[in-house]
């Protein structure tokens, strides 16, 4: 049985509302926002078995845990870590967030930057030092995990902590290196799902990534000052293959009844959202889910990209798993654990599909940001090729392919701040709310 971690942010402070930095001072704490927005997570956890909460000490994440327990019923006992302390940044606490870079334009340009090599200089008993911050974080994460998998194995546990260490931990736990620390978000409140399926080391699911949903907000907000691109990745509806777990590769299989109901969903979700154009994968299934959304942007054309079709399962199409299992003994099993390792019999290994889809993902973000005007664009597509396009993005490899979770219609967020040649924000990633199943990802598990 995996081990489920709910990870969520404290609600806004009276430091987030002033546009204060925080680090490890203590003297921040929540606003009657952040309290209100903290019942909310309360109500989207009803019917979560969780067996302990665990937060950080600091005053904003524990009176934000205790709002939430508050409102459980049988919520189990609050437990504080050290290890769930905020990034340490002695020098910019109660800065407002403006006077960073005048203070330090040289360290603050770093810090943007190569956060990885960002650091502070300490004065010590034992002479000046130099402090990293985020790499001393990335390893008190690692540390947090490792003691935590041994205690829980099996259990529901929920963490409230902090922007910077919830970063952390989410990237420490799939594998994303420290220097990828500004391409994921953590929104105030936002809840992320992990699934464990062992011990430290073994492999880790990102089922979700900062959902913003229950608080009445559809997708989270740009980071200031302004965002060149934005991008929402959706996976096609379900198909009757997908029910039954049958591989379908480049079958094109269209959507099944449910699938169709999971792209109006997608589409009532963001009706109000603007769009300037969409792309979508030829087959039917993305071509079906992403008309279904445009029914309510009339005026957007719906291009095709080929590249952007599901990998080639050659061979092990139309079958299920027990026929691939007799066909090809172990190769199925050698997919399960190091997918990057497999050739499909007469189809693509994965180094192939990654190739493919990220030629596709760069020439719809370069075409987008040759526009003067900040443009929103929506790119429907397949699990596999979702996955390797988030991998890609978080800075981790196809032997990655599994720790990234697509449900059925399932909506991905994408900023670019600094257009087509910076490094991309991961506003939210597989968010499922709107198909009516709660905080977690129901949508049909099994083939591709």
């Amino acid at each position: 049985m995996a081990t489920r971690v709910i990870i969520v942010r404290h609600g806004q402070s009276t430091y987030n509302a002033q546009q204060r930095i925080q680090g490890r001072c203590d003297e921040s704490v929540l606003t009657e926002q952040g309290r209100q927005d903290a019942l909310k997570v309360a109500q989207a956890l009803q019917g979560v078995q969780l067996d302990t909460i665990y937060h950080s000490p600091l005053q904003r994440a524990a009176q934000t845990a205790q709002t939430i327990a508050s409102a459980l019923e049988n919520p189990p006992a609050l437990q504080t870590s050290p290890h769930l302390l905020e990034i340490d940044l002695p020098h910019w606490e109660g800065l407002h967030k403006s006077e960073m870079g005048q203070k330090d334009p040289d360290g603050y340009r770093c810090w943007k930057e190569r956060p990885h090599e960002f650091f502070m200089t300490l004065s010590t008993p034992e002479g000046e030092q130099k402090h990293y911050p985020v790499l001393s974080l990335y390893e008190q994460a690692q540390t947090f995990w490792q003691t935590l998998l041994s205690q829980h194995q099996g259990q529901t546990l929920l963490i409230v902590a902090h922007n910077g260490i919830n970063r952390c931990l989410l990237m420490s736990a799939i594998g994303i290196p420290p220097a990828r620390y500004h391409t994921i978000q953590q929104s105030n409140c936002a809840i992320n799902v992990l699934n464990f399926t062992g011990n430290w080391g073994d492999t880790v699911q990102l089922e979700s990534l900062n959902q913003v949903s229950h608080m009445g907000i559809t997708l989270p907000s740009p980071r200031p000052p302004h965002n060149k691109l934005r991008l929402l990745l959706v996976r096609h509806g379900e198909t009757e293959w997908n029910r039954v777990s049958r591989f379908q590769g480049t079958r094109d299989i269209p959507l099944n009844e449910k699938g169709k109901s999971q792209a109006q969903q997608a589409a009532d979700y963001l009706k109000e959202v603007h769009l300037d154009f969409a792309v979508s994968s030829p087959m039917l299934r993305p071509k079906e889910t992403a008309e279904i959304i445009l029914q309510y942007h009339p005026n957007i054309p719906l291009e095709t990209h080929p590249q952007l079709e599901e990998i080639g399962h050659g061979l092990w199409e139309g079958k299920y798993e027990s026929e691939i299992e007799a066909e090809f003994p172990g190769l199925l099993n050698e997919w399960k654990t190091s997918p990057e390792t497999v050739q499909m019999p007469e189809g693509e290994n994965l180094q192939q599909v990654w190739d493919r889809a990220i030629v596709a993902w760069q020439e719809i973000i370069e075409k987008a940001c040759q526009s003067p005007e900040p443009q929103v664009g929506l790119v429907v597509a397949h699990d596999a090729i979702n996955k390797v396009i988030l991998c890609y993005l978080l800075g981790l490899e196809p032997k990655n392919f599994w720790n990234i979770k697509q449900g059925n219609g399932a909506v991905s967020v994408i900023d670019y701040p600094k257009g087509a040649g910076g490094l991309p924000v991961l506003q939210t990633i597989n968010l499922t709310t709107y198909l009516g199943s709660g905080i977690l990802d129901k949508t049909a598990a099994g083939a591709l």
